[in-house]
């Protein structure tokens, strides 16, 4: 039996040193579209992105709380674009033409003037004093 029990040794041994081990080299797959990753990976990632996010923007909160400032932001934007259309068709008129001169609207004064670099456009605040000039010049 003493014989038997090396020989037994070496036959396992080669045995299982004998035996191929078959493996596969592990390759990086990116999951994000941004860096190489399927396409179709985009719409998934963005829900679940979205889905963790538990922060709000306070504008946001602010404006749905209070529906009278929503509604005067939404008057004063309509009065300041009736005006804009009522100034523009006196500033050009009918034709297209510009028409210089002095246009008062509100609390504001604006006089149009035609310059040798181009069309000088001066608002004064009646309110505050202030005066804003703007030059757009000649193409």
């Amino acid at each position: 039996m003493k014989k038997l029990f090396p020989i037994l040794l070496v036959i396992i041994f080669t045995l299982t040193c004998s035996i191929e081990i078959f493996a596969q080299g592990l390759v990086y797959q990116p999951i994000n579209p941004s860096f190489g990753g399927s396409p179709l990976n985009g719409n998934w990632l963005l829900t679940s992105a979205q889905l963790q996010d538990n922060t709000t923007d306070p504008s946001l909160t602010e404006q749905a709380q209070d529906p009278f400032a929503d509604f005067q932001s939404n008057l004063s934007r309509s009065i300041l674009s009736q005006l804009s259309r009522n100034l523009t068709n006196q500033l050009f008129g009918e034709g297209g033409d510009l028409q210089e001169g002095l246009f008062q609207l509100g609390d504001f004064n604006i006089e149009i003037i035609e310059t040798l670099d181009g069309v000088q456009i001066t608002i004064f605040d009646l309110l505050t004093g202030n005066e804003t000039v703007i030059l757009v010049p000649f193409p």
